[in-house]
């Protein structure tokens, strides 16, 4: 059976369940849990994707995003016709197509059935036969990619969704994460200085994601607050150890830099985004 929806996606970067910098003995260990939600929609929009510098396409990050999660909220109409949002949990074809077990259809949603496809991905991702006739396959419309619940977001088309590919780096990403902030700590923090065009001293920094194009740090100071930052591999990465060996590279050339070994030849990064924290988060 086929619903169709709207799905949003939000960044990456962004769900993090710790504060902003954990005492010295302590790095970040949180699951990595991107999260969305999905609404009855049988709109459509032609907004091409745009491209921010060095960060993979909206419809990408989609894709990944998707890829990397399993839950998220439905959004729906119940048969009194009241709005109705439920946890749902759910599988992604090789198309990113997502695939719903639910009780029930909404009243307004047209049925198909791919059984046997279907089935068998939701028994590879939760290790589990579901229950065929409550199977649904999610007609996406349009995905909205968010940075922050506080921006607009880039509405990506269903061609540019399917098309794209989740990010290589999506199932190692975690680890090389929580390796980087465990034992390269120096090399973290020695990035702000000699790639970052900064104004004010950093006294924490930390990694929150890697991609195959680059990755994010969170930096914090005492006089001007909590920072997020993108900073560009050399090149494009495919793999585990391709991220590995850049971040390496360019460990070195800034201690060389630190050190006058190396003029810097690089142009640094300017950008940077205030990260504003509610709730003790």
């Amino acid at each position: 059976m086929k619903m169709n929806l709207q799905i949003l996606t939000q960044s990456l970067s962004t769900h993090f369940p710790l504060p902003p910098f954990p005492p010295k003995s302590k790095f970040l260990q949180a699951k990595f849990k991107p999260s969305f939600k999905l609404c009855s929609s049988l709109s459509t929009v032609s907004v091409p994707p745009t491209k921010t510098s060095h960060k993979p396409f909206p419809a990408e990050v989609s894709r990944t995003i998707m890829e990397l999660s399993s839950i998220g909220t439905l959004s729906t109409l119940a048969q009194d016709g009241w709005p109705l949002g439920v946890g749902v949990r759910f599988a992604v074809d090789a198309e990113g197509t997502p695939v719903l077990c639910l009780p029930q259809p909404s009243p307004d949603n047209r049925s198909t059935l791919h059984v046997q496809r279907f089935d068998s991905v939701w028994k590879k991702r939760f290790g589990e036969a579901a229950d065929v006739d409550n199977l649904y396959t999610v007609d996406v419309q349009r995905v909205l990619q968010m940075e922050d619940l506080n921006e607009d977001g880039v509405w990506v088309t269903t061609s540019d969704y399917k098309n794209a590919n989740p990010d290589p780096l999506r199932n190692s990403a975690e680890e090389i994460v929580n390796e980087i902030n465990n034992n390269n700590r120096e090399d973290v923090h020695r990035f702000c200085n000699v790639y970052v065009d900064l104004d004010f001293q950093v006294s924490e920094a930390k990694m929150i994601w890697v991609d195959r194009l680059g990755f994010d740090l969170r930096i914090y100071s005492p006089q001007k607050g909590v920072f997020d930052v993108r900073i560009p591999f050399p090149r494009e990465v495919t793999d585990e150890k391709g991220a590995k060996s850049s971040f390496n590279g360019m460990s070195q050339l800034a201690w060389e830099v630190e050190k006058n070994f190396h003029a810097p030849d690089f142009e640094k990064v300017k950008q940077l985004k205030k990260i504003v924290y509610s709730g003790g988060r």
